[in-house]
């Protein structure tokens, strides 16, 4: 990390683990409270944060650096129609995952899998 960057505090944590076990010497720093607008901004996401407020500046910034959004999160996955990352739901015999064929939902008619990358998102 540079002086007076922010960073996500999981992020933090996780680097100054790495840097311990190899022997180095952990990075300092302090929580910072942000308000929704400007921590909504700062989010890794770009389509997150454009979906927010000053869409224009955050697209624009993301096309001109080349951001790549790995849609991670909840809402960069609703924004574009996929499936939320959410693969699990709890049963009598505990907690198992959600398959196509223990969903029946006929009711559904799903677009064919386009990139092979995606498939694990198919209902």
């Amino acid at each position: 990390f540079i002086p007076g960057q922010m960073v996500d505090k999981f992020q933090f944590q996780d680097q100054n683990a790495k840097v311990m076990a190899e022997g180095g010497e952990p990075t300092t720093g302090k929580p910072i409270f942000l308000g929704i607008t400007r921590a909504s901004l700062l989010t890794e996401s770009f389509l997150s944060a454009a979906s927010f407020q000053e869409t224009t500046r955050v697209l624009t910034q993301a096309a001109v650096s080349g951001a790549q959004d790995w849609l991670q999160g909840l809402k960069e996955n609703v924004i574009i129609g996929r499936l939320i990352p959410a693969r699990l739901t709890l049963t009598e015999e505990g907690v198992s995952d959600l398959t196509p064929d223990s969903v029946p939902r006929p009711d559904i008619k799903l677009m064919p899998v386009v990139d092979k990358s995606l498939e694990d998102f198919s209902c």
